[in-house]
């Protein structure tokens, strides 16, 4: 008998019930005798000993489901080594769960902070497989993950939606985009939403370059403009400074984010009437697109396929328009960022839009 445990952990997105039924349905369907146990709300289900059995129904009818049926939560990396509030070493009470329940292995689903974690659990004697989530598309040794063409279709919805109003008003519209570190989900969205400035983490911004650009625009007739911007776009002044100066500058931060503060400056430079829109946590969240229902159960029903065959230790990952198996030391730790000299940007700008740089 195969014992398999499965958690899903930290943001939730789009998918992760698609890649669940994906790896359920191809070790149900296989004909071995299974029993495969759900940890709840993410590691923490694993550290404090909290799951339940589940059987295929289970697995029905959440294909179209956006969240985790198994609930999640964020179990911080570098606070794993940390005792809990109790004294509890988490890193040993995941272990000790394991061995209780006899598992063969773990089916972890995440992103990069959950699989500094997933590998953790391997090297200290854990089968492990993984599954790579994230609307921020950043995980190492995948062209792509699940969840990101779902969010990348609603931020698009979102700029299409401000493009009606934006041209009626003759308005300067911004629409801040997830992504703290990397801009592949604004890139993305921007291009497909017609955006006519994208600001990005990779690609730090000046200021006086977003006026010309919105300046060009007026002079050409095109009254409005409208910029996509990443959370955690920077400034080329801002990224000069070192992460100490940085963080210190942060503490008396006047802005609720740099979106409001760009909007700030181009209102007090040019005048021109200047709005925000945060379209937030509605980008992780609804049904998943058909792409990443088909693209979450190709990868679940591989990771099934690695555990029946007993090989334990990878990623199932996605390169070259082929699903693959990536091991977990190549993935944990790094980070995918967008290349500035990448074909997308020098496409993008091709079209006319401008990286502020």
């Amino acid at each position: 008998m195969k014992r398999i445990g499965m958690l899903t952990s930290g943001g939730d997105c789009q998918a992760l019930n698609a890649a669940m039924r994906g790896v359920a349905k191809c070790i149900f369907h296989s004909g071995e005798d299974v029993e495969m146990y759900g940890f709840l709300e993410g590691y923490r289900g694993l550290i404090y000993g909290n799951f339940r059995m589940l059987t295929p129904a289970d697995f029905s009818g959440v294909l179209t489901k956006g969240g985790t049926f198994l609930g999640s939560s964020r179990t911080p990396f570098k606070q794993i080594r940390e005792p809990d509030e109790n004294g509890l070493d988490k890193v040993e009470a995941m272990k000790q769960n394991y061995y209780k329940l006899r598992l063969d292995c773990l089916v972890i689903l995440g992103g990069n902070g959950t699989h500094k974690t997933a590998n953790l659990l391997r090297t200290e004697g854990l089968n492990v497989v993984t599954l790579p989530k994230t609307i921020d598309n950043d995980l190492w040794g995948t062209d792509m993950t699940f969840g990101f063409q779902s969010a990348v279709n609603i931020a698009t919805d979102a700029i299409d939606c401000i493009h009606t109003t934006a041209a009626s008003h003759g308005r300067v519209f911004i629409v801040e985009v997830m992504g703290h570190k990397v801009g592949y989900l604004t890139l993305n969205a921007g291009i497909a939403g017609g955006a006519d400035i994208i600001l990005i983490p990779e690609i730090p911004y000046d200021i006086k370059k977003i006026i010309t650009k919105i300046e060009e625009r007026n002079k050409n007739g095109s009254k409005f403009t409208i910029l996509a911007v990443a959370e955690g776009a920077i400034s080329k002044a801002d990224a000069k400074l070192s992460k100490k100066e940085y963080k210190e500058k942060m503490k008396n931060y006047k802005y609720p984010s740099v979106s409001y503060e760009i909007a700030a400056k181009i209102q007090e430079k040019t005048g021109y009437d200047v709005r925000v829109t945060v379209p937030g946590h509605t980008q992780r969240g609804g049904s998943p697109c058909p792409y990443d229902r088909v693209f979450a159960s190709r990868l679940g029903s591989e990771a099934g396929k690695l555990i029946l065959k007993g090989e334990y230790g990878f990623m199932v990952g996605y390169k070259n328009r082929e699903v693959v198996k990536v091991p977990l030391e190549e993935v944990a730790g790094k980070l995918k960022m967008v290349a500035p000299d990448s074909s997308i940007v020098k496409e993008a700008k091709l079209l006319g839009i401008s990286f502020g740089d």
